[in-house]
């Protein structure tokens, strides 16, 4: 398997160039200061070379250092580009081999009645999980597609997350106690896929990486200047303070690909936020305080509540 390159040798030659021109500029400026005063100290000749000198090595300063930045940036790039194909490569094969096993099993065994239902039920569910890939890849997609002029509609944010809720229930088989619901009517104008597509992967995390028993909680509620707030909280082990802004970049999953117990490509938070930036919102990631777990709260700007009027 290929691994990605580290950081260390790019971080440690740009820190030498950058010394090693330090060192050559200030030797520039002290000697060429020294020869321009033979010509004579103050004349026009001494301020050309030692300004055009001192320029020059202050542009190489900078390119060294903007080598530097763009060297880190794309080793991270390769770096999340190898985690997206170890993920993927993984999220294909399990469920293939899965299925080719169970198939081989079929044709050359005899089954009771029992067992066969079994087997077709295993073999929905990998392939709902190839389904469930593939969908990501082509949401990742569509986010780069020009949006379609006049197909936003009312949106009732409750009767999603409801949605979402009652799909994560069937598909992780979870308990009543599993996903708690406190849910208030909002509406928003926006496109229903859309507002399906972060509510369905943020209740999708919040139940993977949720504790045993798992414990989700999902909110809906009306703010101040008509924003909808949701939070979907989880009492799983929580995500520490200085990656919870890198888990929205793309690709990125925390901790060793080859070594995680827990499916996906890493595609899911970064589509929620390109979604939630483009419908003018605002998503957030804090922990539970003392409680294990982790809060993710989404502001949506919703629609006025309208003021029922009481006939006379």
């Amino acid at each position: 398997m290929w691994k990605p390159r580290s950081f260390g040798w790019p971080i440690t030659l740009a820190t030498i160039m950058i010394v090693l021109l330090m060192v050559v500029t200030a030797f520039f400026i002290v000697g060429f200061g020294q020869l321009a005063l033979g010509a004579r100290a103050g004349s026009a000749v001494y301020w050309t070379i030692l300004g055009v000198g001192t320029s020059f090595l202050v542009l190489v300063l900078v390119g060294v250092v903007m080598y530097l930045v763009l060297s880190i940036k794309e080793i991270g790039l390769n770096q999340r580009q190898s985690n997206f194909i170890d993920s993927v490569t993984h999220e294909l094969k399990s469920p293939i081999a899965s299925l080719k096993l169970y198939l081989q099993t079929l044709v050359r065994r005899t089954l009771a009645d029992n067992q066969r239902s079994d087997f077709y039920r295993f073999m929905l569910q990998d392939v709902e999980r190839l389904d469930s890939l593939i969908n990501h890849l082509l949401d990742a997609a569509r986010l780069d597609e020009q949006p379609v002029e006049n197909n936003s509609e009312d949106v009732h944010v409750d009767e999603v997350l409801r949605a979402c809720a009652q799909a994560a229930t069937t598909r992780y088989h979870l308990g009543e106690e599993g996903i708690t619901l406190d849910l208030s009517p909002g509406v928003m104008r926006g496109r229903p896929m859309e507002v399906e597509m972060v509510f369905r992967n943020l209740v999708d995390n919040a139940v993977k990486y949720a504790g045993k028993p798992p414990r989700v909680i999902l909110e809906c509620k009306l703010g101040d200047e008509n924003k909808i707030i949701t939070r979907i909280s989880d009492n799983g082990p929580g995500i520490p303070t200085g990656l919870r802004r890198k888990i929205f970049g793309r690709f990125v999953r925390l901790g060793n690909e080859l070594e995680r117990s827990k499916k996906g490509t890493g595609l899911g938070l970064y589509i929620v936020r390109k979604l939630v930036h483009k419908m003018k919102g605002r998503i957030t990631v804090r922990g539970r305080g003392t409680t294990s777990g982790t809060i993710f709260e989404v502001e949506l700007p919703g629609l006025p509540t309208p003021v029922e009027v009481t006939e006379p």
